[in-house]
């Protein structure tokens, strides 16, 4: 028993001398706190806006290149359409 209250003592020695030492290197504990959980917001919204930018940039090298893709197919088929001869056009003088 006498055992399990000497480590107990210890622990909180341990404790109380470690909360002492933040607080005389980083100030009180409320501006701590502000502090770690502005910086924590900081990171989160920067994560936040690369996720973002990631997602439009890859929505626009998929539209861009969904574009190319149908500009290239319908060149494509231009390209090898019939064209109409001219002799199957209408001439001037049929006209009604």
């Amino acid at each position: 028993m006498s055992l399990n209250r000497d480590s107990v003592l210890l622990e909180s020695v341990r404790t109380h001398r470690a909360r002492l030492r933040g607080a005389f290197l980083l100030g009180t504990l409320t501006s701590r706190r502000t502090v770690n959980d502005n910086v924590k917001r900081m990171i989160g919204s920067l994560v936040l806006a690369a996720v973002v930018g990631a997602g439009c940039i890859g929505t626009s090298f998929v539209t861009n290149f969904l574009a190319d893709q149908a500009a290239a197919k319908a060149a494509q088929q231009q390209q090898f359409a019939p064209t109409p001869s001219p002799s199957a056009a209408p001439s001037e003088g049929t006209k009604k």
